[in-house]
């Protein structure tokens, strides 16, 4: 008798623990009716007046929010979800308070905070469970381009001998479809575990998936149809950008007067560098960075982490990229984004369009003050750390959504404490 092919994770038990029920039938009710017991006892909702219903309702849609961001951006690559645990947290309780505080609603800051805790341990405790479940398992048929693969952190790579899953439980199978050596046997195979809902991944997507990267060299003409970013969320993304912009500058104006001010003191000059790059669409810009580098001083176009040039705020301001605050100028002139590709300046563009191919079409976006290439990749100037670069922002026009921003965004956090990338 033929034996059947069986998903990984796909019996019930596993289904209800990797899966949203257990999450809304279990968390939600712990993380949302505990503090209110704690705190009004088993009958809090025979009187339940607007500070109470605010107070779990504000506890319920921040669990939803956590929930849902969590289990988006755990799909993209090299997301370590469990140190996004405590700033989409933090965050979410922080949108809901400010909700509440601008909208004069009463709610109770004890139960929230309660919330807030239980929230933290509920999503700790997922992940550890979870964590060794977590790594995908990918059967790879040993042909063609499918040979030169490499696993990642989160993905687990078990090349076959044979057109056979020897009753191994896998979360899908890998092929070249155009290998050449391709056999009628391998291609049976690969039907038969499509039949038993087993998906089967081309070799470009997996790779995408694990490097985080669209490799340029080799893009065929119709694929440019799936770089066409989401006009639709183009246009969500720019609203974004102008409420963020408008909340974010009144409180940011303290720092930058701070900023301005030890440049003032350490070197006489201007405060900002102002430098013409390539925007959105291809054309030309003024972008406004805090003045870095002492006054009169030329050089190399390029600079590193030791140049002699670079002021002592100046080496500050670069690490943790607090060189690139006064763009929020350029957010809302229209110029740039708070999130998308980073700009270059308009003389390197002409130079990478001419040893990079496809690398105007990186401008199909807004640039942005942060973006996937320098969370993951940081400063490069380069043709070879250029290429790279690119590869990543393609990634990012490929995949343009709210939940690669939000993780970016997030990322970014991350890069301004660590100074990850700095130069």
């Amino acid at each position: 008798m033929e034996a059947k092919y069986e998903r990984r994770h796909s019996r019930w038990y596993e289904r209800l623990l990797f899966g949203l029920p257990l999450q809304f039938l279990v968390g939600l009710p712990i993380v949302a009716l505990t503090p209110a017991v704690l705190r009004w006892g088993w009958q809090f909702w025979e009187y339940m007046p607007d500070v109470r219903g605010n107070t779990l309702l504000a506890i319920i849609l921040s669990f939803t929010a956590i929930v849902f961001t969590l289990r988006r951006i755990m799909r993209y690559p090299g997301v370590q979800v469990v140190s996004f645990i405590l700033p989409a947290v933090s965050i979410a309780y922080l949108i809901v308070v400010a909700a509440l505080f601008f909208t004069r609603e009463g709610y109770t800051r004890q139960v929230l905070f309660y919330g807030y805790v239980l929230c933290l341990g509920w999503f700790f405790l997922g992940y550890l469970v979870g964590r060794r479940y977590r790594s995908q398992k990918l059967a790879v048929v040993p042909l063609g381009q499918a040979l030169m693969m490499r696993g990642g952190r989160q993905v687990e790579l078990r090349f076959l001998t044979e057109p056979n899953l020897e009753s191994v439980r896998f979360d899908g199978v890998v092929a070249d479809f155009y290998a050449k050596d391709m056999t009628p046997e391998w291609e049976k195979f690969i039907a038969k575990c499509t039949l038993f809902h087993i998906p089967v991944y081309n070799v470009k997507q997996i790779e995408e998936s694990i490097t985080g990267r669209v490799q340029i060299e080799h893009l065929a003409e119709n694929e440019f149809g799936t770089l066409l970013p989401s006009s639709f969320y183009a246009a969500v993304k720019r609203s974004l950008d102008i409420v963020g912009a408008v909340l974010f500058l009144p409180l940011l104006l303290p720092l930058l007067v701070g900023v301005a001010f030890f440049i003032k003191k350490e070197d006489m000059g201007p405060v900002f560098f102002v430098q013409q790059r390539m925007g959105y669409r291809a054309r030309p810009f003024r972008m406004y960075k805090f003045r870095t580098m002492r006054c009169g001083e030329k050089g190399a176009e390029f600079t590193h982490g030791n140049d002699p040039r670079i002021t002592r705020i100046g080496k500050w301001l670069r690490k943790y990229r607090f060189d690139e605050l006064p763009q929020i100028i350029n957010v809302l002139k229209g110029e740039m984004s708070f999130i998308g590709p980073r700009p270059e300046t308009t003389r390197l563009s002409i130079w990478y369009e001419r040893d990079v191919p496809f690398f105007s079409y990186r401008h199909v976006v807004r640039p942005g003050i942060s973006g996937w290439a320098q969370v993951n990749q940081g400063y490069a100037a380069e043709v070879d750390g250029m290429r790279a670069k690119l590869q990543y922002d393609f990634y990012y026009i490929k995949h343009f959504s709210l939940w690669l921003d939000l993780l970016i965004f997030l990322k970014t956090f991350k890069t301004m404490l660590t100074g990850f990338g700095s130069r």
